[in-house]
């Protein structure tokens, strides 16, 4: 798309002193809404977001060579406006800017002839969005969300990517999209600025219940996947998780495919063997046949991930022995269960991005289930957007967590002194489960314990930052010995 087609999607022109003709004629590099981060050629879209106003920087993004700006009417009446040069400015006008936005990325999704394959759920969703990917890229070409872009913003964004540097939408054939929500009708719009023609959804479990009275609240959310598929398409379902299960109920109009371990499903994992934090093996079987395939990342939710990708790759026919292929090098994202070796002996697992009471629960099992006579160090921050029953629900995390027979366990910040208080009542020892008020004050007490052949897991929610623990570990010892070559994956951190 050129710039003078982008204004007409947006039912406006380029408002610029000179040259509009030409500029009409450029295609934007890509597209941004960060100044910070755009790079020259990209087009700027002046978002309102919470706590800041894109408005206030378009300066800086036309500084920084923006094609032009996307803003609202008023805004060459406001003081950021006044400031703007007229001879060296390009300003598209809008009545809103993140509308604009999704209006555009939408328009790109209408007029392509490809498919939407589009993941949701409590767990799991980017690790099977790049499994989903890299299974597809065996049998065409793959645009994917980029990192963790799952929301008003950053779907429209990932799905312009495909419109990015001198690439056009018509290049690919598949668009892989994760799709978050902590709120009700955040997928339903999701949803309408990309239809999906497969709808996923991993695992419903408690996550954003700040927001939400019950689980099965969440569940009514999520289902909006279901509800958003395009007549005709396809709902990949968790047969082993009951909420998920009864989403095939919903529509009649759609194929419903199901995956699992437990219970009969149309893709599913038997003979598991567990390899201890290097993955688990087993034999995939689908509709068109059985083949021994493999996860190197470790955990049975890990496996509940690579089943729901390859029951999108079984059902757009892609060879059997590709998708096993596929699922063996699919590498996990960073700090989702990053597994670092270091030289002194010990390993530490990243699974700071995100955190919720079943992912805990799932990665603390992995852990202890895979000790092989080592000591094992949970770091535990506080889960954010429990909503009321936040308390009881740190409790109980540390209740289990003292159960599953955890050595150390370090709660941070907040609601994490929940799981500390848990832990203890669960039979572990004051020196043995300790509060933090902050990152930086569990790594001062975790590093000084550090042994050779300890196993120490690092989670929390994002906005406590438990990544600054596992970077004061890598600064203190200088001796990695792998960069994320081995990964367990992100299927229990908790990302929505």
């Amino acid at each position: 798309m050129n710039l003078g087609e982008i204004a007409t999607i947006l039912g406006s022109n380029i408002r610029a002193a000179r040259g509009a003709n030409e500029l009409a004629e450029r295609e934007p590099v890509g597209y941004s809404i960060d100044s910070r981060t755009l790079r020259p050629g990209e087009l700027f879209f002046a978002i309102r977001g919470e706590n800041y106003d894109g408005h206030n920087f378009v300066a800086d993004a036309l500084a920084n060579r923006a094609i032009a700006a996307v803003v609202t009417r008023d805004f060459l009446d406001s003081n950021s406006g006044r400031q703007i040069d007229p001879h060296k400015s390009a300003l598209i006008l809008v009545d809103d800017t993140l509308s604009a936005l999704q209006l555009l990325a939408y328009r790109v999704i209408k007029k392509w002839k490809g498919k939407v394959v589009a993941i949701t759920g409590s767990l799991g969703k980017t690790t099977t969005k790049e499994m989903i990917a890299a299974m597809l890229a065996r049998i065409g070409t793959v645009a994917k969300t980029s990192g963790n872009l799952n929301n008003y913003y950053g779907v429209p964004l990932s799905i312009l990517q495909m419109e990015s540097n001198g690439k056009h939408a018509a290049d690919f054939d598949y668009a892989v999209l994760e799709m978050g929500m902590n709120h009700k009708g955040e997928i339903a719009r999701l949803t309408e600025i990309a239809p999906p023609d497969v709808g996923v959804v991993t695992v419903v479990a408690p996550a954003h219940l700040e927001f939400f009275t019950s689980v099965d609240e969440i569940a009514e959310a999520k289902a909006e996947m279901v509800l958003g598929i395009v007549a005709g398409g396809s709902a990949v379902l968790n047969a082993d998780d009951e909420r998920v299960a009864r989403m095939a109920s919903l529509r009649k109009d759609i194929t419903n495919f199901s995956f699992g371990i437990e219970n009969d499903a149309d893709v599913m994992a038997s003979e598991i063997n567990h390899d201890g934090v290097n993955g688990s093996s087993f034999v995939l079987a689908t509709r068109r046949g059985r083949v021994e395939a493999r996860v190197p990342l470790a955990g049975r939710h890990n496996i509940y991930n690579a089943l729901a990708a390859a029951t999108v790759a079984d059902l757009y026919e892609a060879p059997l022995a590709e998708i096993a292929e596929a699922m063996c090098e699919t590498p996990a994202p960073r700090m989702r269960g990053e597994l670092l070796s270091f030289r002194q002996g010990f390993s530490v697992i990243d699974d700071s991005y995100n955190s919720n009471p079943r992912a805990l629960f799932e990665m603390v099992s992995t852990v202890c289930a895979n000790r092989e006579g080592r000591r094992v160090i949970v770091v535990a921050g506080e889960m954010l957007e429990l909503g009321p029953s936040g308390g009881e629900l740190h409790r109980d995390a540390g209740r289990q967590i003292a159960r599953l027979g955890v050595d150390l366990l370090i709660g941070v910040r907040g609601l994490a002194e929940e799981i500390v208080r848990g832990a203890r009542e669960g039979g572990m020892t004051s020196s043995g489960a300790l509060f933090a008020a902050t990152p930086e004050e569990a790594a001062s007490i975790l590093i000084p314990q550090i042994q050779s052949g300890d196993l120490i897991l690092v989670k929390g929610s994002r906005g406590v930052r438990t990544e600054i623990v596992v970077e004061r570990i890598k600064q203190t010892f200088d001796g990695l010995m792998n960069s994320g070559e081995n990964r367990t994956g992100d299927a229990a951190t908790g990302s929505h």
